[in-house]
């Protein structure tokens, strides 16, 4: 069946669980109207950080730009909440494409599991013992060993989130950069990590997985227990972000590398 073609102008609102996401569905809901995603040319996503990437990665590859209206307790990604004259501001909102990182996990048990992030992918020590990882760059050994409590692999979207909390740097969206940022490395202990092309493998290797237990997580997917965790970033697969031309994602991210 061939898929819908989307209405001008209709929106659909979706939210999260907060009570106050909830309550801005209704508010907004009553004076705009509420389509059904399939049909709407634009989706208006209510709630914090974590919501919009639930809606990114359920929209991917859909076409549908997605304008997210903050109404959690973070809003990196979000647009302030303001009721009136949302159509206005949908009309003169900037659209910016971002391409998920696809994470390809080997476990201990030799099953293969795939997952795609738009944020990071991080590799996380499971048990009291710091991780022992290799790392390997487009197939080349760029570290032997890392032991560390994890390393993660961050889009320039994702920049400011996890990453920017490891100390990693902060990404230009239009950057063709990932952040390679170790999380409290024990050994090589001064090394703090690498930029790398956006369109390299990044192939981590944990050593002694045995003793020294990893879990993979690829945004809100885990998976326990890995053995190889191989990183790229998906040219075929897109999501679509909406900002405020006065708030857009450039002026967010120039605007984090001031604050102190």
């Amino acid at each position: 069946m061939a898929a819908k073609s989307p209405k001008a102008g209709a929106i659909a609102f979706i939210a999260s669980a907060a009570e106050e996401a909830r309550a801005a569905l209704v508010q907004l809901s009553a004076a705009y109207g509420n389509a059904d995603p399939e049909d709407a040319a634009t989706i208006v996503a209510l709630g914090g950080d974590g919501f919009m990437l639930q809606t990114l990665h359920r929209f991917m590859n859909t076409g549908k730009p997605i304008y997210g209206m903050n109404c959690g307790t973070v809003g990196f990604l979000m647009n302030e909440y303001r009721p009136e004259g949302l159509e206005a501001r949908l009309a003169a909102a900037e659209a910016t494409t971002i391409h998920p990182l696809a994470m390809s996990a080997l476990d201990t048990d030799g099953k293969v599991s795939k997952a795609y992030a738009f944020n990071e992918v991080s590799l996380l020590r499971q048990s009291y013992q710091a991780a022992r990882l290799r790392i390997l760059i487009d197939g080349k050994e760029r570290m032997a060993e890392l032991i560390c409590d994890g390393i993660l692999v961050a889009t320039a979207a994702g920049s400011t989130a996890y990453n920017l909390s490891a100390h990693g740097p902060i990404i230009p969206i239009n950057a063709p950069l990932l952040a390679l940022t170790p999380l409290s490395p024990f050994r090589p202990r001064l090394w703090r990590g690498a930029l790398i092309p956006e369109r390299a493998e990044v192939r981590i290797e944990v050593l002694d997985a045995g003793k020294r237990p990893v879990n993979a997580v690829a945004d809100h997917t885990e998976i326990k227990s890995v053995t190889e965790v191989t990183v790229r970033q998906d040219r075929g697969a897109s999501s679509l972000v909406m900002f405020d031309p006065d708030h857009s994602w450039d002026e967010r991210i120039l605007a984090e590398q001031f604050r102190y």
